[in-house]
């Protein structure tokens, strides 16, 4: 059979009106970019403190650097980390990593043999409205109120995995210097009611659950952000 241009034209029209919106529709554009800094405190030359297991401390924060990047590369969170071995970063460095990468997160990563559970800590600096050059050591104080929130929703999904938590301010170099919302970790050891240990900050179920809040919680705080 043979088919007229014109006929075909109108065959083609009436095909397109025939499909569902949507099928018509382009495809929406890509969302922003979420990406997380993960920033395991010492390394090198830098041991940082020593734990019970006879571990630097430089080791289990890399352990759990590398623990929850997994995790958090599964949800499909763009991850970058200050660093991938036992290498030397000094506090300026972890910080021009974070703002290059324009992170939304930044999370620090310490632990200690003092205390129990997690202490959370957000920057000291008092609050300013942004500008379009912040000062290097104090960019943090554009993004305190962003980091404090931050902070609330690590401390839900921390308590929500029973873990205990101690919140804190403090002064901390290489946090005061970065351009995002950011804390600082230090995950101390698990303790039981009677205050004896339970588990050891390098322990691998320990971290484990350590590292299962803080990727809950970033995808939290990834929700919320993306909320009109």
């Amino acid at each position: 059979m043979h088919w007229s241009k014109s006929a075909l034209a109108a065959l083609a029209t009436a095909g397109l009106a025939a499909l569902p919106a949507a099928a018509q529709q382009a495809p929406p554009a890509p969302s922003a970019r979420f990406v997380v800094v993960l920033d395991a405190a010492h390394g090198g030359s830098d041991s940082g403190g020593r734990l019970a297991s006879g571990q630097p401390e430089k080791t289990a924060t890399l352990a759990l650097s590398v623990r929850l990047r997994s995790l958090l590369a599964a949800r499909g969170i763009a991850v970058v980390t200050t660093r991938e071995s036992d290498a030397t970063i000094d506090p300026n460095r972890r910080a021009a990593i974070a703002n290059h990468a324009a992170a939304q997160v930044c999370l620090s990563l310490h632990a200690s043999e003092s205390g129990s559970g997690v202490h959370l800590f957000a920057s000291s600096l008092a609050p300013v409205q942004p500008t379009r050059f912040a000062a290097w050591k104090t960019a943090q104080a554009a993004w305190v109120t962003r980091s404090l929130a931050l902070a609330g929703v690590l401390n839900s999904a921390l308590l929500h995995a029973g873990i205990n938590v101690t919140l804190d301010r403090s002064s901390l170099p290489a946090v005061d210097s970065m351009a995002c919302p950011a804390a600082a970790l230090e995950i101390a050891p698990e303790r039981g009611p009677d205050g004896s240990i339970t588990a050891e900050p390098d322990d691998p179920a320990y971290q484990a659950r350590v590292a299962g809040a803080l990727a809950a919680a970033v995808l939290e705080f990834r929700s919320e952000a993306s909320k009109p």
